[in-house]
């Protein structure tokens, strides 16, 4: 009878892994199949169900952005950063959302920090280059776009011709 009993206990708790596991299946086909708003929600029931997995996190903190919800990417971002202060790509994607918000002072905070642990970094270069921008600093943005464009970044070249750089 103990045994039926203790059973009992591990079922739920295996079906509820199951289904974080499923769900964190169907978001990554629905953002595949370009539904983002459903992927965002199966990546948040996923997070119900497990605060602590950071790859729904981040890709719940992806399809934020996309869906222009800015403010959710920085704060989701920012769980990530917490808990892996060396994750480049959410330093990056995080700034690029705080460019969008127009937190520029901000958003270049994040693309140095980015690039103080990847120094050859093209995207942290180009993205901290629309920040400076953004503050008015054309001369700097022509910079950072320059420095992209140099370690490889085709897109800063076009970045370059477009804003009259020097």
């Amino acid at each position: 009878m103990r045994r039926w009993f203790l059973l009992l206990l591990f079922i739920p708790i295996l079906a509820l892994a199951q289904d974080a596991e499923t769900l964190e299946r169907q978001g990554d086909l629905q953002f595949e199949n370009g539904e983002f708003q459903k992927a965002h929600d199966s990546y948040s029931k996923v997070l119900d169900q497990n605060p602590e997995n950071l790859t729904a996190l981040l890709q719940r903190a992806l399809t934020a952005s996309i869906l222009n919800d800015y403010e959710s990417a920085v704060a989701d971002y920012s769980v990530v950063l917490s808990k892996q202060p060396g994750h480049v790509f959410s330093y990056i994607s995080r700034g690029s959302a705080l460019n969008k918000l127009k937190r520029f002072d901000e958003a270049m905070a994040d693309f140095d920090h980015a690039l103080s642990i990847d120094s050859k970094n093209q995207e942290a270069f180009n993205n901290r280059g629309w920040a400076k921008n953004g503050l008015g600093r054309s001369q700097d943005a022509c910079d950072d776009w320059k420095a992209s464009k140099k370690l490889g970044n085709a897109e800063a070249a076009i970045i370059l011709k477009n804003n009259r750089c020097r």
